[in-house]
């Protein structure tokens, strides 16, 4: 019975058959990511933004007005990033237990659930508010803060590398903007007499990360960040469980 349990946890999953999952990974990364922007302007996952923030914080250096402070908002946006490289390290975890294994990608997302109770737990001793009035002014602004930004960013750094070792459609269901140029660019783009995983898999990518983002925000205004978070670690848990009966790979493929 152990070694079939064994076998069973260890198969690899079918890529084209873990659509609600990898859907729910998107849906999450609007859903985390909202909370973030919304209180301090930096995303914790889309680190193109975060990286763009850094290269401007060093060019004030040579800007002629001599401005040598390291402002509060760039700091928030060099922890994200820290810490989504930290998440995202930790995903090499599965080049060893196999990354697309019923195991790996339930312990995972388990790990990701850890990762953003504790940025919720972090957010909500911080007592800090939940929604930011300007640019200027941030909602949070002290260190507990950043231990929450920092777990956020580490649970969509590890999301992203789990999505990415998936090969499937939804990359790294992180950031889209390959994902719209993918699809812009698809052959198959306009063919609406039958179902196209190459294009409906990246359309379904697509509108969940934007469904996460509105309901994100909708419950962010209802229950604040803390609470929020909160929903999103049970959101996370169910899907690390969910994983567990994904379908296999047919061998013969």
């Amino acid at each position: 019975m152990f070694t079939s349990l064994r076998k069973y946890i260890f198969t690899d999953v079918d890529g084209e058959r873990s659509t609600i999952p990898l859907c729910a990974y998107c849906f999450m990364t609007g859903f985390i990511d909202v909370v973030c922007f919304s209180a301090i302007f930096v995303w914790c996952a889309f680190q193109t933004g975060n990286n763009i923030q850094l290269a401007l914080a060093l060019a004030r250096l040579f800007n002629g007005q001599h401005d040598y402070s390291f402002h509060l908002a760039d700091r928030q946006a060099l922890c994200s990033l820290i810490t989504f490289i930290f998440g995202a390290f930790i995903g090499r975890i599965g080049d060893r237990m196999g990354c697309k294994t019923r195991a790996w990608l339930s312990l995972g997302t388990f790990i990701q659930t850890l990762f953003t109770m504790a940025a919720a737990i972090a957010i909500w001793k911080s007592g800090q508010a939940s929604v930011a009035d300007q640019r200027s002014n941030p909602a949070w602004t002290n260190a507990l803060s950043f231990v929450c930004v920092g777990f956020m960013s580490a649970s969509m750094g590890l999301q992203g590398i789990m999505g990415k070792r998936t090969n499937t459609q939804f990359t790294t269901t992180v950031v889209l903007t390959t994902t719209w140029c993918e699809l812009m660019a698809d052959p198959k783009l306009f063919e609406f007499r039958k179902l196209v995983i190459s294009r409906d898999h990246k359309i379904l990518a697509i509108g969940s990360l934007f469904l996460g983002g509105f309901l994100g925000r909708a419950l962010l205004d209802a229950i604040g960040s803390a609470g929020t978070l909160g929903v999103a670690t049970g959101m996370r848990f169910i899907i690390s469980i969910w994983w567990l009966f994904v379908p296999a790979k047919d061998p013969k493929q």
